[in-house]
């Protein structure tokens, strides 16, 4: 086959770019507005035919930190976060490489298991896990917010298919050196499929800092509440009625999750090309 054959033509490319450049400019209008009402003042934000700041407000952004206290709620959410990701991220690690690459009996039927609580919706589970956390003291503390979710069935499922992609000669070969399952795990595959624990690591890491559903059941204190918590009371106006520092809130709210992304975004590609390659 000719390489002009295999080839799309210019214009297609021209259009394919087109509508990929557009569908992702409409995916940043919404950011972009949130923005730029941030750094408004009260009288433009009600203004719909004024688009952009004539001075922008860097000042609301502070007004937004001190009326809510947001930088105590921005530390307990970034507490659980961080502890959420590093701790699922091991489990599920764990469970991931047993699945894979270990035998034991009732394996098929405990990894049904695993498959069957990602067809549930989560609400359900909240039920008994509250009650659960409950009986073990798990609420108003940041324990409710870490406990509950360091393991999922996407996680585990996510790390067997990734593991499965590295080769048994490779732990095979690691075993005649004496190494344990452990010893395989964090020094052979664990570099292997990095990319597949970054791409994990941020899907943990904003289900966690954008989670509100959870937080609003088990946390009542106010020294404990969420980054998303303290926003929905903003937003309610419990706070400020004052509009653009309620955007300015939100910016500050979605700003670590960028960051993050743009971290590891190398690594999130990767790794979710990662568990489609097999041996």
């Amino acid at each position: 086959m000719s390489r002009s054959a295999r080839t799309p033509p210019v214009l297609v490319r021209v259009a394919v770019h087109a509508l990929v450049y557009a569908g992702a400019a409409l995916i940043l209008v919404p950011f972009a507005w949130m923005i730029l009402t941030s750094l408004k003042t009260d009288t433009e934000a009600l203004d719909p035919s004024r688009i952009l700041p004539r001075v922008p407000q860097w000042r609301n952004f502070a007004k937004a930190v001190e009326s809510a206290r947001l930088d105590r709620f921005y530390v307990n959410s970034l507490i659980a976060a961080v502890l959420t990701t590093v701790l699922a991220g091991a489990h599920n690690a764990l469970a991931g490489f047993a699945f894979a690459k270990l035998r034991f009996a009732g394996k098929r039927v405990l990894y049904d298991l695993v498959l069957a609580t990602m067809m549930l919706p989560v609400q359900v589970s909240f039920i008994f896990a509250y009650l659960i956390a409950g009986r073990l003291g798990l609420v108003n503390n940041v324990q409710s917010l870490v406990v509950p979710f360091l393991a999922s069935g996407f996680g585990i499922f996510y790390m067997k298919q990734a593991i499965e992609s590295v080769p048994d000669s490779l732990l095979e070969a690691g075993r005649l050196d004496g190494m344990t399952d452990l010893d395989l795990l964090w020094l052979l595959v664990r570099p292997t499929i990095w990319p597949a624990i970054s791409a994990l690591a941020i899907f943990t890491f904003v289900g966690s800092w954008n989670s509100f559903f959870w937080p609003l059941i088990v946390i009542d204190a106010l020294d404990h509440k969420t980054l998303p918590l303290a926003v929905a009371d903003l937003s309610g106006g419990q706070y400020i009625q004052s509009w653009p520092v309620r955007m300015a809130a939100a910016t500050l709210l979605v700003a670590p999750l960028i960051v993050v992304f743009l971290v590891l975004q190398r690594a999130f590609v990767r790794g979710v090309a990662l568990t489609g390659v097999k041996e």
